[in-house]
Formats: structure tokens, sequence, C-alpha cells
């Protein structure tokens, strides 16, 4: 694997996974010594996530992980609904009901998936049943629609593993997406999916509104002292 690839996958990883926070600067000195590479191909991996918008180099040479706001998250999950309630209603057309028998089991059992494996383990099942319904599409040019849009929502979605209830709430919900599409039901499966997705956009932007109040208290009581 080539250098830069190397250094795309890693920081990629990194931020998807917050290890490296929005607003963070991207030192080109620091991530080539850690990652153990000159920067001609680190460059070209901070290009790469430029353009899948998740460094943004509009302020100057110096690349920093974008923010989260609660608009940019709307505006993506505007164009999610769209998606993947289209995509719910062909998964339901084209599936192989094993697969969604299957998955529904896995986030019936979610209690004990995240008692014993932690939020990883449950987010692994959810790749699974993402990855799954892109399969069942069966449509290259939806895959790369929904790849393009999940890239950004993961990073925002990773602010509800703290909150256990609502991610035992949204395993109901996919188990019932699960189910509508095993059964072949395309009008169910969309509405599943729209609940789903209105949950998931609501625990967001509450998280997000708690954070900066937060931010805002603790900004203020620094300046009162």
């Amino acid at each position: 694997m080539l250098a830069s690839d190397r250094a795309y996958e890693a920081l990629r990883d990194d931020i998807l996974n917050w290890r490296i926070a929005p607003g963070t600067a991207l030192s080109e000195t620091e991530l080539a010594v850690r990652l153990g590479i000159s920067r001609t191909p680190l460059r070209a991996a901070l290009a790469r996530l430029a353009l899948e918008g998740l460094v943004d180099t509009s302020r100057g040479r110096t690349g920093v992980v974008p923010d989260i706001s609660v608009e940019s998250i709307a505006q993506q999950f505007e164009v999610r609904e769209a998606l993947e309630l289209q995509a719910a209603r062909l998964a339901a057309r084209r599936r192989d009901p094993a697969v969604f028998q299957e998955l529904a089991e896995s986030f019936a059992h979610a209690t004990e998936t995240l008692a014993e494996g932690g939020t990883e383990a449950y987010y692994a099942v959810v790749a699974r049943f993402d990855a799954a319904m892109e399969d069942a599409v069966g449509n290259p040019a939806m895959r790369s629609a929904l790849e393009s849009v999940r890239i950004h929502l993961f990073r925002a979605r990773r602010l509800a593993q703290d909150n256990p209830e609502r991610l035992l709430r949204a395993a109901a919900e996919h188990r019932l997406i699960c189910e509508a599409v095993r059964d072949g039901d395309g009008e169910l499966a969309a509405s599943a999916t729209a609940v789903h997705l209105h949950g998931s956009l609501t625990t967001i932007t509450d998280t997000l509104h708690d954070r900066t109040e937060l931010a805002d208290r603790t900004t203020h009581g620094t300046e009162g002292t």
C-alpha cells in the first residue's frame, strides 16, 4: 500500500472516530512524524480527505477538521432521508430474507451486545445492516451516494454513543426495518426508516445544543472569574 493511502486511511479513521476532534488544526510536521512519512504523501492524503469534506483547507495551508453544526447535520439528513427511504423500498423488493432475519435477531439482542462488547460491537452490527441494505438494493450509483452522505453522519452519530437509551431505541427501530425488508413490505420499511432517521436527527441536534450551551456557560464562567 502506498504511503499516501496508509496516511489517508489512518487519518480518516481518526477523524470519523473522534480521535482527532472537530476544530483540530492538522500540522503537517506533526502528522508526518506521527505517521512516519514525508510531507508529499501526507499532502496527497489530506487532499483526498478535503474532497470528502473531512478536512477544511479553505482557511489556508493548514487543514482543519470541520466542526459539526446543527445546520450541516440537518442538511445531510435531508439528503439521507431521500436516499434511504428509496433504498428501503428497493431492498424490500430485492432482498434475501435470510440475511435480514439474521440482522433482526442481532438487533433484538442489542442489550447483550452493548453489555458484552460496548458501542463498538453495536456499531459493527449497524455496519452489517448498512452493507446488507446496499447489497440488496444492488445499485452502484445509490451505494456511492449513500456512502458519501454516511461519511459525515458517521461522525455525528457517535454523539449518541454515550446515550444507551437512544442506542436501544435505535436497535428496536433497526429491527423493525429488517423485519419489514425481510417480509418484502417496502412501504413499512420506508416508514420505519423515516422514524429511525427522525429519532437519530433529534438525538444528534439535542446533543449538539447541549454541548453548545455547556461551552457557552464554561466560557462565560471563565470570563467572570
